[in-house]
């Protein structure tokens, strides 16, 4: 199939263009791609080079998205593409986001098509930067729709705000990669900027979309309980029952650093729920279930056990309590 002309770009002068698309704004050269790898100046126009071809096709747990509170117990089938807008030093998926990878192609009625089976939920698009892969995404999305078919996206919430509200109309939940609450953060170990990623998790949260937010705790650069606090308390001054995801990292792409200690995700764990947030929990770490589970923030009963990927809907009736009845902040389409 013949790459589509890409949507959110401008022309500039002597066949240059212009990507509006996220807020790194490439200037492409004909015959060049912009720094996500996925657009292409071909000849003054823009186009998505990279649609529907995806690194992975891969039937996950939602767990492992990670959602815990969407979809609970479910399969999902995960794509992605062969590149990312960011250059976060720290990657811990840098074989897919930062370097050349083998690719399949499968188009938006196909991908909805092997979602649509006996135990998967939809699909996810995931495992590096889908926003950017933004055509595609938005088709393959429309075609889950037509099979009543649920829709993730895991992101870096780096886009401009135009397109990310076309998304918020086909995408049925998001866990958003919120690394630190420093600019400098972003700049310096990443090649972007904190104030638009905190412009689209807050529009996500404004919306009627489930959101999930994921911070991965790195030793030294963004583990201080000031930090941590500061990154806790804008989220739970949105909406504290916005579910927190406190991963662990491990040595990977550029950096060698030694992986992060136990006891700094159980303080983090602390610095969270001490700033409001109901719902926390660790990953890529074994934990306790204190850590893992999901309790009734009325009752305090559990209602979904988890061990490792593995799920167990203990006291959860659709989304409420079965123990109290209250709202206990899940989906279940």
């Amino acid at each position: 199939m013949e790459a589509p002309v890409a949507r959110y770009w401008e022309p500039v002068e002597d066949d240059v263009v212009l990507c509006t698309l996220c807020p790194r704004r490439c200037r492409i050269q004909p015959g060049k791609r912009g720094t996500c790898r996925l657009r292409e100046n071909v000849s003054g126009k823009l186009i998505a080079a990279a649609y529907g071809r995806t690194i992975a096709l891969s039937i996950d747990p939602m767990e492992k998205k990670p959602l815990y509170h969407f979809q609970p117990g479910w399969a999902i089938l995960s794509v992605g593409p062969n590149g990312c807008n960011l250059r976060c030093g720290f990657c811990q998926n840098y074989n897919s986001s930062q370097l050349e990878a083998p690719t399949s192609h499968v188009s938006p009625e196909e991908l909805a098509r092997m979602a649509d089976r006996p135990g998967c939920r939809g699909v996810s698009f995931t495992y590096t930067e889908p926003m950017v892969w933004f055509e595609y995404v938005m088709d393959a999305a429309e075609a889950c729709k037509a099979r009543g078919l649920a829709t993730v996206c895991v992101s870096n919430a780096y886009l401009e705000p135009e397109p990310f509200t076309e998304l918020l109309g086909v995408i049925d939940a998001f866990n958003f990669d919120l690394k630190s609450m420093s600019d400098d953060f972003y700049r310096d170990l990443c090649g972007g900027e904190l104030k638009p990623v905190l412009a689209i998790i807050e529009r996500a949260l404004d919306s009627k979309v489930h959101v999930e937010i994921t911070n991965l705790v790195i030793p030294g650069y963004n583990d201080s309980p000031t930090r941590l606090r500061e990154l806790c308390s804008w989220i739970a001054e949105r909406n504290p029952r916005t579910p927190l995801h406190l991963s662990r990292y491990h040595p990977s792409w550029r950096f060698s650093d030694p992986p992060t200690p136990r006891k700094t995700l159980l303080r983090a764990w602390n610095v969270a729920k001490e700033a409001g947030l109901e719902y926390v929990y660790l990953g890529n770490v074994y934990a306790e279930a204190k850590y893992s589970d999901t309790y009734c923030p009325k009752c305090g009963a559990a209602l979904v056990r988890r061990s490792g990927y593995r799920t167990e809907l203990a006291a959860l009736d659709g989304e409420r309590c079965a123990a109290c009845g209250a709202d206990a902040d899940f989906v279940n389409l």
